[in-house]
């Protein structure tokens, strides 16, 4: 997987996680990945406030992200990842509280896996992706993210 081989503990990052990290981060990008044609999806409905660019996932990507988090009161977390120490964990139900039921439905339905399996790959997952995404501790441009996730 190159840039993401040691991001997550135990090194494993399987391909619905993958579909998932490409939800949230890179919108609709990874959905042409799969080995039947995906048929046409008429628009899920959104959360006010919520912004599904193609290139910038469900949540408006990375910073979108890191901005559903700090919002919901864990932005010490959200920093850890972004900055350049050790990265602080989440509680699995802690993130699904910040990024919403319905953004968690929507994932869980793309991948097959149940809505607290997906929460907590997630919550494991995150934290050293965010870290691998932003090694100088910058957030970079959702198009940047997508390059990341197609090499």
């Amino acid at each position: 997987m190159g840039l993401f081989d040691n991001a997550v503990p135990g090194g494993n990052i399987t391909k619905p996680l993958m579909i998932a990290l490409g939800a949230l981060l890179v919108g609709k990008m990874l959905s042409g990945r799969s080995e039947e044609p995906a048929a046409p999806q008429a628009p899920a409905p959104t959360p006010a406030g919520t912004d599904t660019s193609a290139d910038g996932g469900l949540l408006g990507g990375l910073g979108g992200l890191l901005d559903k988090l700090k919002g919901a009161g864990h932005g010490n977390v959200a920093d850890s990842w972004v900055g350049t120490g050790q990265n602080q964990p989440i509680n699995a139900n802690d993130l699904g509280a910040a990024i919403g039921p319905q953004v968690i439905r929507e994932i869980a339905q793309r991948t097959g896996m149940n809505e607290q399996e997906l929460l907590q790959q997630l919550s494991t997952a995150l934290p050293g992706i965010v870290d691998k995404l932003t090694p100088n501790g910058q957030v970079p441009q959702n198009h940047q993210v997508a390059s990341a996730f197609n090499s």
